[in-house]
């Protein structure tokens, strides 16, 4: 025996609506069978990736684009400076560095970490245009990138070719992070005339010496290492 929902009048079973109200009669298990369980698709769909052709035609497209409108604003419009010629070398920066990612993945890490530095050589010459000397260019910039350029090379060599763990990483960061302050503190000096002496690269020098001879004591004694790595959990 059912009833109405709407108005309560008692239904037959064989009725489609009530009598009194005209309100549709439901059977609730038909409607149970009529809903899905679950209500979204048991399919799982999948996005098809983006080749890296197609991405590093786009990424091509967009930075050439942007390098050609911004020289064609400096050359018609604005033409007081060599503006865009920022623009245009954060083109060509971005470029470089998504070359061996997207364009050409086979290309050797070590030339592509060389094509970055030169890249950024190419960069800071094109600032030059828009100071007033390049003197800063040849003895204090081209000095400095070449000395990142070779660290970051011999890292790369490290950790390609010799044991990895976190200690032994940190160990070549602090080191080379020594010898780069002093390198840096040097060019400068060279470039303003100043005696070549340190200064406050002897303060980063001590510190990272002290952390290099303690890691390289821990890197040598087993007992030690291991000591080290399982009280810091790596």
């Amino acid at each position: 025996m059912s009833y109405c929902v709407n108005c309560g009048v008692e239904l037959d079973a064989s009725l489609k609506s009530c009598p009194l109200c005209h309100t549709p009669v439901i059977n609730p298990a038909e409607l149970k069978k009529a809903q899905p369980d679950f209500p979204y698709p048991k399919e799982k769909g999948q996005v098809e990736a983006v080749k890296r052709k197609d991405l590093g035609i786009l990424i091509t497209v967009v930075l050439s684009a942007t390098a050609l409108s911004c020289g064609l604003l400096n050359l018609l419009v604005f033409t007081k400076n060599n503006w865009s010629l920022l623009i245009i070398g954060i083109c060509i920066l971005l470029f470089v560095f998504s070359f061996p990612a997207v364009i050409y993945t086979k290309l050797s890490i070590y030339l592509s970490l060389l094509f970055d530095g030169i890249a950024i050589g190419v960069y800071l010459y094109m600032i030059t245009y828009l100071t007033p000397s390049r003197r800063w260019f040849w003895e204090l910039a081209i000095p400095i990138v070449l000395l990142i350029t070779i660290l970051v090379e011999i890292f790369t060599f490290f950790l390609r070719r010799l044991p990895i763990c976190i200690i032994s990483t940190a160990l070549y960061i602090f080191a080379e992070a020594a010898i780069l302050c002093v390198g840096i503190e040097l060019f400068v000096r060279r470039f303003t005339k100043s005696p070549l002496r340190l200064s406050w690269s002897a303060v980063v020098l001590t510190a990272c010496g002290i952390i290099v001879v303690a890691l390289v004591t821990i890197l040598s004694k087993r007992r030690l290492r291991d000591a080290v790595q399982r009280r810091l959990h790596f």
